[in-house]
């Protein structure tokens, strides 16, 4: 049986969830089988820099992070639920990978 494996990434968590809830409409409308979302670890990117640029002064530090969440959905193979997945609004800053995986 073969499924579609989609692969959510994006550092905006509130589109992210609204994209998930979105194909798990499309596939209780279409009857397909589904398994998630699955919350994937968070990868955390982090820059420290110094606020002094000469190295006078005190020592005080700025920290920035940005935080890239991921989901993971299993669908069912249907062609029409396929279809409707591939048509859904893209919102900026987010990343989707689909690919078919035999089980």
């Amino acid at each position: 049986m073969q499924k579609a494996r989609i692969k959510l990434a994006s550092i905006d968590i509130d589109k992210l969830n609204t994209t998930c809830n979105y194909i798990k409409d499309i596939a209780e409308k279409t009857g397909v089988e589904i398994r998630g979302p699955i919350p994937l670890p968070t990868k955390r990117l982090r820059l420290t820099t110094r606020k002094s640029p000469v190295g006078r002064g005190t020592e005080t530090w700025e920290r920035y992070e940005m935080r890239v969440h991921k989901r993971l959905i299993d669908l069912g193979l249907d062609e029409r639920a396929l279809r409707l997945v591939m048509r859904i609004p893209v919102p900026e800053g987010l990343n989707i990978e689909i690919e078919m995986i035999d089980v």
